[in-house]
């Protein structure tokens, strides 16, 4: 019905903006590359291109289209790659972190992946495990680090080291030198991993108790908005040790010290992937995770 060409064309055009700037690629006439889209139009009983005004736009069902055939390229890559050059990765992987391991062990892992796979392209998303899972699943994504909880069934599952929270407050807020109590933390406003997580509703159940107020609690999907806001005074709030640490904003927040029944459960974070389409290339970023991992911070 149409060819892997067809697909490079419709790419090209996208990535160029219009027709003319992909015929010059291909060495063609704009009016060839225009009659070829417009023959796959016809197989296709759809229309590919918004042509209604002079920039060139993909319609709704183009870019279906589109994503759907950038996954048969991929398919068609991977296959070329392990008939012809096993054990030699290369092509574009697809990696997806929550915004924790941004903040830890992401640069040192691709750095080894890098010079371990020069041929590799890393795309990479930053969102909520349970995003993560299911672009892991629907074949979004060829490996992903989520927290353990979000593994989707049947996928690989790796564990790094438990990562720790702390409680922190701007470096300027007086609370004194000894522990707080729950009752101290629910005098302020808290804000921390988004509602839904883990974290979050981890927070919401130790301030649950019927003789304690409830703390105005806050949710942030991301966690470098979460280190702005206790940096600025809005609040107290939780967030991973090892990105405090490893943070430009450790000079603007402070550790905060509680007694046991505020401490909080830390994250255990997974390398997961599905071994029967990614075990290749979710074996290599395993290991240099857990290289990376093994690092002082």
């Amino acid at each position: 019905m149409f060819e892997f060409k067809d697909i490079e064309i419709l790419q090209d055009i996208v990535k160029a903006g219009g027709f003319r700037a992909a015929a010059q690629k291909y060495n063609l006439s704009q009016s060839a590359i225009s009659a070829r889209v417009s023959a796959l139009e016809k197989k296709l009983g759809m229309m590919l291109f918004d042509r209604s005004n002079r920039q060139v736009r993909l319609t709704a069902a183009g870019l279906r289209f589109i994503e759907e055939a950038q996954r048969l390229s991929r398919a068609r890559d991977r296959i070329w790659q392990e008939l012809t050059h096993p054990g030699e990765l290369s092509g574009t992987v697809r990696i997806g972190v929550a915004e924790t391991i941004v903040h830890t062990l992401l640069t040192d892992m691709l750095n080894t992946l890098k010079d371990d796979f020069p041929k590799v392209r890393f795309e990479l998303s930053v969102d909520t495990s349970g995003q993560l899972s299911k672009a892991l699943s629907d074949d979004d994504m060829d490996v992903a680090i989520m927290l353990r909880e979000s593994v989707p069934q049947g996928a690989v599952a790796a564990p790094l080291k438990p990562v720790e929270l702390g409680w922190y407050c701007a470096e300027d807020l007086e609370l004194g030198d000894a522990p707080l109590t729950l009752r101290d933390l629910a005098e302020h406003a808290i804000v921390t991993f988004p509602k839904g997580t883990p974290p979050f509703r981890e927070v919401e159940s130790i301030f649950a108790a019927p003789d304690i107020s409830q703390p105005a609690l806050h949710g942030s999907a991301s966690l470098s908005t979460v280190k702005h806001l206790v940096a600025g005074g809005f609040g107290i709030g939780v967030l991973p040790t090892l990105m405090v640490k490893n943070s430009e904003w450790a000079d603007h927040i402070k550790p905060i010290p509680v007694l046991p029944e505020a401490s909080l459960t830390a994250l255990h974070f997974v390398i997961t992937y599905y071994a029967e389409r990614n075990g290749e290339i979710g074996a290599a970023i395993q290991e240099a995770a857990r290289l990376s991992d093994q690092i002082d911070r």
